[in-house]
């Protein structure tokens, strides 16, 4: 028989896993897949198969995971997000075994049709390019099992992405941030407070939008050090995140993503930052910290808007662009859209929401084409539960996210209420899960804001293109993809190309959040009523007996399915 082939995608964190074995499509008994990881999870390291948490039997309540040796993954991806933050740097070898019979008693597992690999996870830093990706609630499941401690729940969601902004400021003697929405006051304010140097905030307060004030004020009381700037003679947001690294007179790196500097940001919230070593590439944001410092109007820092080449980060062809462009221009949407289109094999897109018609034309455009693999998250933009200022009720569709499962075919929106009560059997429910208001400077005394938490689980702002390929482009930083973030907001963003080992990063974390989406949505389409029971004999999270109920189209040629497995995404 063959073997099982592998390929891998390593983030500090997480490393997904897609596999296939050419001889299942001779096999009706073929149930799927073993993973051994060695070393296990034990303190001995001894190899242990990684967990599944479906079973043959119906989820029971308080049932634990299974071995996939006894469960088998009944999928031809699958990702190992055991992984502790002492784990980056380490090699793992990850065993992958077919495994055929006909239900929980009869398992045969094909170890001479075993394939291997070893997996090196990254450290957050290459040496130029640093990555923090945070767990966040949704996919987190193990967040079940931390201790009842806000700050240590908070630690392990953060997943080390509350580290960057303390870091980059311990490697400076001076900086200069522009931020949209600053509270934490865990983490970001006591950095700031630690700080012994020279500083720059400028900040984002509008109209109502008044939610860093209070940890500016605090700031300004005590830290005469650091010089404070309002920002609001822009025409809509200054979405900004960024912080500027000097020293020794020089500037030295940059601080960059998707992450506001609150404390549901850093740990409810999907959300990245990058700290990226480049004199080239923080002069350029220095001179833009500077603009908007002067609070210059939005035809002002608009002037000059277009793509800046960075050549001093090697392993990597890097371009920034700082919104807004003037009028209706959109080089920046253009750009990002014509390289959809020239994509060779797949689109990846994880954004908070997503309103621009000729990027998503393009996005689906190349879904519909049987050459290309597409997948996306959009989240909801608001809660419908939320009464607006008068107390009526917000005119809002009930949506959490909609999930695009390698076509544009029968995208998933799942309801809002999928992630309250009527959540799947031995999932969290995850709209309300940890109130992190105590560390929330925006919020007077400790109480709870608007009934607790957001439930803004997407925040991240990437598009992938390549990603499985040699030779990938990745779009990241502040902006939505929209009109509003093109010509009326500040906004920061990177083209980073040819960088294979950050686009696999970026792909093993988003398959991460997708795939729980995923299981979700699938789930959900039966169990659509609060409470009911689990569907007989279709129920979504129950492994099956005979190949042909999980493969679905995966051994039909010309199908998605089919390219995904045989392409490995």
């Amino acid at each position: 028989m063959s073997k099982a082939t592998v390929k891998a995608y390593a983030s500090p964190s997480c490393v997904l896993l897609t596999f296939d074995w050419s001889d299942g499509v001779t096999h009706a008994d073929f149930l799927g897949f073993a993973i051994e990881r060695s070393p296990g999870y034990t303190k001995k390291g001894d190899p242990q198969f990684l967990f599944n948490k479906l079973d043959f039997v119906p989820i029971a309540k308080g049932s634990k995971p299974k071995g996939s040796d006894v469960a088998p993954i009944q999928k031809f991806n699958w990702w190992d997000g055991g992984l502790k933050l002492s784990d980056r740097g380490r090699t793992f070898q990850y065993t992958i075994t077919p495994v055929l019979g006909t239900g929980p008693t009869d398992l045969k597992l094909q170890t001479a049709s075993s394939g291997v690999v070893d997996v090196a996870i990254p450290n957050s830093s290459d040496g130029k390019i640093a990555t923090y990706f945070n767990r966040a609630v949704v996919s987190a499941q193990s967040f079940l099992s931390v201790k009842d401690d806000l700050k240590v729940q908070m630690e392990w969601l953060a997943n080390g992405l509350q580290e960057a902004i303390p870091e980059i400021l311990s490697n400076s003697d001076a900086f200069d941030c522009a931020i949209y929405h600053l509270s934490d006051g865990l983490w970001i304010v006591p950095a700031f407070m630690d700080f012994a140097g020279r500083g720059s905030i400028t900040y984002f307060n509008k109209g109502d939008d008044d939610k860093s004030q209070p940890a500016i004020d605090k700031l300004n009381a005590t830290k005469h050090n650091i010089s404070t700037h309002k920002r609001d003679a822009i025409s809509k947001l200054m979405h900004d995140k960024f912080v500027v690294s000097h020293k020794d007179g020089s500037d030295v790196a940059v601080l960059m993503g998707s992450t506001n500097f609150t404390p549901e940001a850093q740990t409810i919230q999907a959300n990245l930052l990058h700290i990226i070593q480049s004199p080239q590439l923080a002069k350029l944001y220095q001179t833009r910290s500077t603009l908007l410092a002067a609070n210059k109007k939005t035809k002002d820092t608009a002037v000059g808007a277009g793509w800046k080449p960075i050549t001093d980060v090697a392993g990597s062809d890097i371009r920034v662009f700082f919104l807004p462009e003037p009028g209706s221009e959109r080089q920046f949407l253009d750009t990002v859209t014509d390289a959809v289109k020239a994509a060779k094999s797949s689109v990846l897109f994880c954004m908070f929401t997503a309103s621009d018609t000729a990027l998503m034309d393009a996005i689906f455009a190349q879904a519909d084409s049987k050459d290309h693999l597409v997948y996306g998250l959009l989240n909801a933009i608001d809660d419908p539960e939320k009464p607006t200022k008068s107390g009526a009720k917000r005119n809002l569709p009930e949506i959490a996210a909609t999930i695009y499962h390698r076509s544009r075919e029968k995208p998933d929106t799942l309801p809002y209420s999928a992630f309250g009560k009527n959540a799947p059997r031995g999932f969290l429910p995850e709209l309300r899960t940890i109130d992190c208001s105590k560390y929330d400077l925006s919020v007077s005394s400790g109480k709870k804001k608007n009934g607790g938490p957001p439930p803004i689980h997407i925040h991240h702002k990437f598009i992938v293109i390549d990603g499985d390929t040699a030779h990938p482009t990745i779009y990241t930083g502040s902006p939505n993809f929209s009109k509003a973030s093109e010509n009326s907001n500040d906004e920061n963003v990177l083209e980073i190309k040819n960088n294979e080992p950050l686009a696999h990063a970026y792909v093993a974390e988003f398959m991460r959040l997708y795939n729980h989406y995923r299981a979700r949505a699938i789930w959900n389409r039966t169990h659509e009523k609060q409470g009911a029971a689990a569907a007989t004999g279709g129920d979504p999270l129950v492994l099956k007996t005979k190949r042909d109920d999980w493969v679905g189209e995966a051994y039909r040629d010309g199908s998605k399915s089919f390219l995904a497995r045989t392409r490995g995404l």
